[in-house]
């Protein structure tokens, strides 16, 4: 039975299905719920091009919208196997991600409850190697479902075939690959191991001690909130894309010249290889940046540096020209370049 065919709207405004808020129309819209869907999607874009989009959470779309198809990742289902002593769960990318957390903690999942709050769905983890708090998706990810639009074939890649790194993989910024559903491989426990100072100290914990999953889970969420990084309709602070700078990782040499021009030493991170990784949010606000800069409709959030926040109203032009201020100041200030986060469509810092 051949499948049914997709269902097309055209002039669909990508704004409100961001989390920003900002972007303008699709020209065509549809949904995918299947991978039969994803080969019809492929196929019915044409030259205008292909954006598949998920829960808009870490994406700046222009303000002349997407001139192609748009498809919307709606491929679920949550499948949970025992393999040993680990659980295999295989996700739809459609899923959201957060619920599938809150799952995995109440199930005895580990290697998850320090990921909480954190807004998309699934398909997009991989792809950015979503991570937070000591932990990433790579550490449990076991494989990713990919549509290969080079061979027009479904493949099954393996961790090491994915190019993981510091949020980063061979899919990010790639239009080869659509994401149609990621396996985890599990340990169970009720812990986690806590790997990162700020939750440790929320926990009165030592680093590379356990607490109880549960708790960690609770107590990541309401260190984002308190940073206006869970989405929240009653805090303005959360209508962002969430860290719009990556924490920059630099030389030795690199790490000196901005403490001598900071004056003070930064937060910085062992990278390996004798390279640090240094906080980005600490650049940003020792180049003079503070939380709440800004008198436009886009500004640093209140509750956090690396946000910025769509006050309302705004344009992705208002909010590019904004970032690119904040980029160049880092730069002229302490000699590093910030490189953005999010994924931009139809637009670009540089321009």
């Amino acid at each position: 039975m051949p499948p049914s065919p997709l269902v097309v709207t055209p002039g669909v405004p990508l704004g409100p299905l961001t989390t920003l808020r900002l972007g303008g129309p699709a020209s065509r819209m549809t949904a995918l719920a299947s991978e039969d869907d994803v080969v019809e999607a492929v196929r019915a874009a044409g030259d205008g091009g292909l954006l598949v989009l998920g829960g808009g959470s870490n994406v700046v779309i222009a303000d002349e919208g997407f001139p192609g198809l748009v498809a919307r990742m709606e491929i679920r289902g949550v499948a949970a196997r025992r393999d040993g002593d680990r659980v295999v769960v295989d996700v739809g990318a459609g899923e959201e991600w957060d619920a599938l957390v809150a799952r995995a903690v109440e199930a005895r999942w580990r290697g998850v409850a320090s990921l909480s709050g954190i807004p998309g769905r699934v398909g997009a983890t991989p792809i950015q190697n979503v991570g937070a708090y000591g932990e990433e998706v790579a550490d449990t990810l076991a494989g990713v479902r990919v549509f290969d639009r080079e061979s027009g074939a479904f493949r099954d890649m393996s961790p090491g075939e994915c190019g993981f790194g510091y949020r980063a993989s061979i899919f990010k910024r790639s239009e080869r690959w659509i994401v149609t559903r990621v396996r985890f491989a599990f340990e169970r426990g009720d812990e986690a191991v806590v790997r990162y100072g700020e939750l440790a100290r929320a926990l009165s914990v030592r680093e590379g001690e356990g607490a109880p999953a549960a708790r960690v889970r609770e107590t990541v969420i309401a260190l984002r909130r308190g940073k206006g990084m869970v989405l929240d309709p009653a805090d303005p602070e959360s209508v962002s894309a969430g860290s719009f700078f990556v924490n920059p990782v630099v030389d030795a040499a690199t790490a000196a010249r901005v403490e001598a021009l900071a004056g003070v030493a930064p937060p910085r991170f062992d990278a390996g290889e004798g390279r640090v990784k240094l906080a980005a949010g600490w650049l940003v606000e020792h180049a003079g940046f503070v939380r709440g800069w800004g008198e436009g409709r886009v500004g640093v959030s209140r509750k956090h540096a690396l946000a910025l926040v769509n006050r309302g109203g705004a344009t992705t032009r208002e909010l590019l020209a904004v970032a690119r201020a904040i980029r160049d100041g880092v730069r002229a200030r302490l000699g590093v370049t910030l490189e953005p986060e999010p994924v931009f469509v139809g637009c670009s810092l540089d321009t």
